[in-house]
């Protein structure tokens, strides 16, 4: 099989699987696994499929790809998500931003879930492709490049238009002081108008995030209904929260 053929079919297979290993393309294709990692270089370089740990993904994959080994806090985020999903109903109308705590709550959502999820993150929005019962809604607008999410008037000024039932926020910094605190001023006025335009906001916060304070302001403490969080509700270091009001999941 020659150069240009063998690169076609791997090409193929990527497009079909979205994700093949170099070990299956080796045996599919009959020759050796560094051939195959060469070729996966080259097309790589090519802007044709992306290279990955052990084998390729789609170019479209990679909007939304995330290596599950290496993600931090991935045991606790998971934690987080199942929680915040026992606050879903069919039928809602979610707003959801960016993070990979948000990612991994859409990655696990029912299978079954109907509901209408709007958001400005790209890889939550590829990642809401894979549920077939659940209407996305990209909200476009001015890419911020390092987290793949939208900001800038034209997302406010969509969101200003909503009435969601429930928004899932992902927290940067939560403190007693400040209240919910992120590191960007633009990501910051796009969670402000998330709250605006929901009945009910929920925080989705990891517990490294709790006690530290970032340079904008999401809201102050008083507007903090419902944290998701991976501790206990119980536990102790919750309870000067607790008792400014805040109900923790």
């Amino acid at each position: 099989m020659k150069k240009k053929e063998r690169q076609q079919k791997i090409i193929d297979e990527v497009s079909i699987n979205r994700r093949v290993s170099s070990s299956f393309l080796s045996e599919k294709l009959k020759v050796s696994e560094d051939t195959i990692r060469r070729d996966i270089k080259e097309l790589d370089d090519r802007g044709l499929l992306t290279k990955v740990h052990g084998g390729a993904i789609s170019t479209i994959q990679k909007l939304y790809h995330y290596n599950e080994d290496i993600i931090y806090n991935r045991e606790n985020k998971v934690r987080i998500a199942l929680k915040a999903i026992n606050l879903l109903k069919d039928g809602m109308v979610i707003i959801m931003s960016g993070g990979t705590t948000n990612l991994m709550l859409a990655k696990l959502l029912p299978k079954k879930l109907k509901a209408t999820i709007y958001t400005y993150s790209l890889p939550i929005a590829m990642q809401l492709t894979e549920h077939h019962s659940i209407e996305t809604i990209f909200i476009g607008g001015k890419i911020h490049r390092s987290s793949m999410v939208t900001t800038g008037i034209d997302v406010i000024q969509y969101l200003s238009s909503l009435r969601a039932n429930i928004c899932f926020i992902g927290v940067s910094a939560l403190s007693l002081e400040q209240g919910i605190t992120d590191e960007g001023y633009e990501v910051s006025l796009v969670k402000k108008a998330m709250i605006n335009a929901s009945q009910h906001t929920v925080f989705l916060s990891t517990s490294n995030k709790l006690n530290s304070i970032l340079n904008y302001e999401v809201c102050n403490i008083k507007e903090v209904e419902t944290v998701v969080t991976d501790y206990d509700p119980n536990n102790p270091k919750l309870k000067d929260y607790q008792n400014a009001g805040i109900n923790f999941v």
